[in-house]
């Protein structure tokens, strides 16, 4: 649970700060979590899953490395900086590196989702 809880904010670069203040949960407590030291209730655990796009079994199985994909896809290097984000504004405001951080694992979570529901369209 605490390596797929931290391997998901990282991938959307957050921190333990983020993802506690996001869902309302104490910082030391979200810590424990990552740590291992405890481990979170089942509404916590949905409540998480949510706020990830992600299942709960996503947050609570233990992955193993068949299930890593063998290839390098061109979506896991892409970064905030390949992209012109001046389409996206909040207010007239550029958006935050947190949120162009979240459109990207956004989108790279659909192309996955994609891959897994349609094999044979590489």
């Amino acid at each position: 649970m605490a390596e797929n809880l931290q391997k998901q904010l990282d991938k959307r670069g957050m921190t333990v700060a983020d993802l506690s203040e996001a869902l309302n949960f104490k910082y030391s407590t979200v810590r424990d979590w990552i740590k291992g030291n405890t481990y979170p209730r089942i509404d916590k655990i949905e409540m998480m899953a949510n706020y990830f796009n992600i299942s709960k079994s996503d947050l609570v199985e233990r992955k193993t490395d068949r299930e890593e994909p063998k290839t390098i896809d061109f979506v896991k290097e892409l970064s905030a900086d390949d992209i012109d984000w001046s389409w996206a504004s909040a207010g007239g405001k550029p958006i935050s590196e947190r949120a162009k951080a979240n459109i990207l694992a956004a989108f790279y979570d659909e192309i996955q989702e994609y891959k897994k529901n349609h094999p044979n369209n590489d």
